[in-house]
């Protein structure tokens, strides 16, 4: 997947939370100050990097994800392990829990995640 920007990925969150929407419901959903044709060009851009797809009506789209957030997160969370973490998960929670983000309940809780998974 190619890499997006945050405005990108600001439009991808409303995309995934409406499913199927327009880009007037789109400009709905994001704060102030996002102008209809601003947004339609970043959606337009979204498809053209393989994130979006649409829909025809006419002379209008209705846009619609083709990657889920979860592919995305997934792909996110590689990329920043890789690149602030020397691909390590155990640099990246021990940099979390020495930053004070992540407690020991958390930390606790994750293993049993990991330890029932087996």
């Amino acid at each position: 997947m190619e890499k997006i920007t945050n405005k990108e990925e600001e439009i991808m969150q409303a995309l995934w939370e409406l499913d199927k929407c327009f880009v007037k419901e789109i400009v709905a959903k994001l704060p102030e100050g996002n102008h209809y044709n601003t947004v339609s060009t970043i959606v337009r851009n979204l498809e053209d990097k393989g994130y979006v797809s649409h829909q025809a009506f006419g002379k209008t789209h209705q846009y619609f994800p083709i990657i889920t957030k979860e592919a995305y997160s997934k792909q996110f969370m590689s990329m920043a392990t890789q690149r602030f973490f020397n691909s390590s998960y155990k640099n990246m929670v021990s940099f979390f829990a020495k930053e004070e983000k992540i407690s020991a309940k958390e930390l606790r809780e994750i293993l049993d995640l990991i330890e029932n998974k087996k």
